[in-house]
């Protein structure tokens, strides 16, 4: 991977000839703003797979006959590209009530196999070609996944998707959520944190379904991210961004009074999170990688959680430091504060006993945020830039209060959840499992022990941002710096990146499990010039890194 320079690129002529981007081609620098993606025909948005299993796959395209109105779509599915040969396939009809798209999912194909797929249209035109796999049965040698999160266009371009496309062994991706941002133009990023030429439709905040519905259609026209959807399976699960940031059951930081019912427009994002991607309808769900892995998608987000914990006011009454004592013996400690809600909870552990029963060598759970302990840091005072926001002083500051009663400083991740953390590890711990959790959201990369009770209870692999920035917005140090005082205060914590983007490629074998964070050299400007950041290890039987 070291010196990988390769990035995907196709001319105009050729996007407008195959249909592959259709109109949604506004996305790609140089290319003319289109002020809506909605009058684009016939296979706007290429294809897709996702929801592997031994012997089925979905899988996924979008296409818009002349009329706009409702269209039967077939899908075939080959060992060749060619389709000399076709094994299955299955049909669909689609229209406006679900934008267009279609998902299919095709059975009857071989464990551990490459297959190519297409869909077809009335007229007899051809979707672009897909390729995708089935997932391993029996015993398995190898198996590795690219793992992703948090993709905000503004901010730059999608080179960690080109690095990944540019590879030849991954058998699988996964994305963890925030694939793409709610927020309106000029927000976040503001304006001239912004990247040239990389302004997603529409404008405005995501509020209606129709919003949501375009945003999908102008990410998915960004060029990195179509290829690499076209090469390989990609299992989804939702964060927060797909929505509004910081959602919850009954609401979202960025949402307002003024903005209408939470109800309709989490349901609205949903649907259309359900339409764009490659995914079942099943909010969670267990992936057998052979003999060698179970593989958990989970939901932590809009379903069940219950609403953050908010420790701002507390720095309002008369003593902030008892205030916080009685927050950290009281609320902080409610069993009833829930991430995934007791049914979720209850599945995921005989889930995980079933995995554990049968002999998997692994159990891999995939969480929207992370699970590791963190606290702020006493040092992070000096951390701050000379411009730093009064908003990022008072987090700092009210950072280190928090850690000195032993508090975190993010209760927006599992920080804020402490039971239900703890009911997860000691699961684990009980069943016996070997635990790998990964997970998104931050920004940035992180890689920890975690521990229950005093005892190892699993690694994770926390993945940094395909373009979101981290600490480095926002301190004017060394990173090295904040990342030394950051290991040094967080006992769990072995290992950090806080300035550099890019993704994780984890590779499972019978006997240990690997993860590389790769780190791009730039989003600035296209390239997917890369290399390995960091690599963190854990053998079996042990739930710690070597």
């Amino acid at each position: 991977m070291e010196g990988i320079s390769m990035h995907h690129r196709i001319d105009r002529r050729s996007f407008l000839m195959t249909g592959s981007l259709g109109l949604g081609a506004f996305a790609v620098p140089g290319f003319a703003q289109v002020p809506n993606v909605t009058s684009a025909r016939g296979f706007t948005h290429a294809v897709a797979s996702g929801e592997p299993s031994a012997d089925s796959v979905l899988l996924w395209t979008r296409h818009v006959p002349a009329d706009g109105g409702a269209v039967e779509l077939k899908a075939e599915i080959s060992e060749t590209p060619d389709f000399a040969k076709i094994v299955s396939g299955g049909a669909q009809i689609t229209g406006p009530w679900r934008d267009h798209t279609a998902k299919i999912t095709v059975g009857g194909l071989t464990p551990g196999k490459t297959y190519h797929f297409r869909f077809v249209a009335p007229d007899g035109s051809f979707s672009p070609i897909g390729r995708t796999r089935t997932l391993p049965q029996g015993p398995v040698a190898r198996f590795r996944a690219a793992i992703f999160s948090c993709s905000n266009m503004p901010y730059g371009y999608f080179n960690a998707y080109a690095h990944a496309a540019a590879r030849d062994d991954l058998d699988l991706l996964i994305h963890l959520g925030d694939y793409f941002y709610e927020y309106r133009t000029g927000d976040y990023p503001a304006a001239k944190d912004s990247v040239a030429g990389r302004k997603p439709e529409p404008a405005s905040e995501l509020l209606h379904l129709a919003d949501y519905r375009l945003r999908y259609a102008s990410y998915r026209g960004d060029p990195d991210l179509q290829k690499l959807h076209t090469l390989a399976p990609m299992i989804v699960q939702w964060d927060d961004h797909e929505s509004a940031n910081d959602s919850w059951e009954g609401g979202a930081e960025n949402h307002q009074a003024d903005e209408g019912d939470w109800n309709a427009r989490r349901a609205a994002s949903i649907q259309a999170y359900r339409e764009w991607m490659p995914v079942s309808d099943e909010p969670w769900k267990a992936y057998e990688i052979g003999t060698l892995a179970t593989l958990f998608r989970t939901e932590t987000r809009l379903l069940a959680r219950t609403e953050q914990p908010d420790i701002a006011p507390l720095f309002k009454q008369a003593d902030p430091i008892a205030a916080l004592k009685a927050f950290r013996d009281g609320a902080w400690q409610d069993p009833g504060v829930t991430m995934m809600g007791s049914q979720q909870e209850d599945w995921l552990a005989h889930a995980m006993r079933a995995s554990v029963k049968a002999g998997q060598r692994w159990q891999v759970v995939g969480f929207g945020t992370i699970l590791g302990e963190t606290v702020m840091p006493a040092a992070a005072t000096g951390w701050l830039a000379a411009d730093a926001s009064e908003r990022a002083k008072r987090y700092i500051t009210a950072g280190i209060a928090a850690a000195k009663v032993g508090l975190p400083f993010n209760y927006d991740n599992w920080g804020g959840y402490p039971a239900a953390r703890a009911r997860f590890l000691k699961s684990a711990q009980g069943l016996g499992a070997n635990l790998i959790v990964i997970s998104g959201d931050s920004h940035n990369a992180w890689a920890y022990d975690l521990a229950q009770g005093g005892k190892p209870a699993g690694v994770e692999f926390a993945g940094h941002s395909v373009t979101s920035p981290g600490y480095e917005a926002g301190v004017g140090v060394d990173p090295k710096t904040v990342a030394a005082a950051l290991v040094g205060a967080n006992p769990e914590l072995k290992w950090c990146d806080t300035s550099r983007r890019g993704y994780m490629a984890m590779t499972l074998t019978p006997d240990r499990v690997t993860n590389d964070w790769i780190m791009l050299d730039t989003v600035k400007t296209p390239s997917a010039a890369g290399s390995v950041g960091h690599s963190a290890t854990v053998a079996r039987g042990r739930n710690l890194m070597a």
